[in-house]
């Protein structure tokens, strides 16, 4: 979850303090919290200090969930600030490793494209989408990135549409067609003088922007609590009293459902569920000065998760599994 909010609007750097020193206080949540304070530093400027935080991460004892996404992170900030060469040698080993997340890719790819480095962004994206898409299955939501990119980096390149290109033009949903927002010549559009080219061109890059801001995660969602149920059957156990709160698994999984369909009907954005753990809560309850079976402290529980990056967006996108863990797709679920 990457911040993009301008800095006059936000004191990054007081931010990034904050979140590392959230870090310190939920080490299990220490990668996801750092990862969004580096990114901070950057916004804020300071370069040198988001690469600390990287390095910081990377030197870490414990291991990493991502060590491939905070390698391709740290080498976009470096080029950033003039360290090309050290930048490009951590590309050139991502690209070696052929990591199995998207995420590493579309990053590594992004820096050679910010700095004209069309060719080595096209090759890039492409041996990423020959890693993730090498049959006809059906596209995870996590790979639409690095088709999106290989399309702009082909358009501006003048290269013919392949089979990935239609591809990316068939999952892309704006009314804006890929072929538009990735027109090279879009640019000199905003130093034109006539008020109906410009005026297009506004309309081009909402929806350009539209489209980024729905791809971004936030990081504080409305969410729903979740517990799957080996969790819920040692949380009654131990907090009886909470057996109005949660009278069935199943009763409870329905419930998460209709609220979050009820929410979304409501107009409210940026929904998410996030997963709780008996252990976890009995801390925040801990922390909280508060008995574990005070069903009030339920939500704040869900809000403080969902404050440290645990919310997984809902609905899932097309294709993704249930949120509820069953092996099966959403919409044979419980979007059915």
């Amino acid at each position: 979850m990457r911040p993009d909010t301008p800095a006059e609007n936000v004191d990054h750097t007081a931010e990034a303090a904050r979140l590392e020193r959230t870090a310190g206080l939920y080490p299990e949540d220490a990668e996801t919290l750092l990862l969004r304070a580096a990114a901070h530093l950057e916004l804020s400027g300071d370069r040198p200090a988001a690469s600390t935080v990287y390095d910081r991460l990377l030197s870490s004892a414990k291991g990493l969930d991502n060590p491939h996404l905070v390698r391709a992170l740290k080498a976009s900030n470096l080029w950033e600030y003039g360290h090309e060469a050290e930048a490009r040698a951590i590309i050139e080993g991502i690209r070696t490793t052929a990591p199995r997340d998207p995420a590493p890719w579309v990053i590594a790819a992004e820096a050679l494209e910010a700095h004209d480095e069309l060719e080595a962004a096209e090759d890039t994206f492409t041996e990423a989408a020959r890693l993730f898409l090498p049959d006809a299955t059906e596209p995870s939501p996590a790979t639409h990135a690095v088709l999106y990119g290989r399309h702009r980096v082909r358009r501006m390149l003048g290269l013919p549409h392949d089979d990935w290109d239609t591809l990316a033009d068939t999952l892309h949903t704006s009314p804006i067609t890929l072929d538009e927002l990735h027109d090279p010549k879009r640019v000199w559009s905003l130093g034109s003088d006539n008020p109906a080219e410009l005026e297009a061109e506004i309309s081009r890059l909402r929806a350009e922007l539209g489209a980024y801001r729905e791809a971004l995660s936030r990081p504080f969602p409305v969410a729903v609590l979740h517990w799957p149920a080996p969790e819920l059957a040692e949380l009654l156990s131990a907090y009886p009293t909470l057996t109005s709160e949660y009278p069935s698994h199943e009763a409870h999984l329905s419930t998460i459902e209709s609220s979050l369909r009820e929410l979304s009907a409501s107009g409210t954005p940026n929904l998410g569920i996030v997963t709780g753990t008996v252990p976890s809560y009995e801390a925040f309850a801990a922390s909280e000065s508060t008995s574990p079976d005070d069903a009030t402290l339920l939500p704040q529980y869900a809000t403080t998760l969902a404050a440290r990056g645990r919310a997984v967006a809902w609905p899932p996108q097309r294709g993704a599994e249930c949120w509820c863990g069953e092996a099966k797709s959403y919409t044979a679920c419980h979007g059915a």
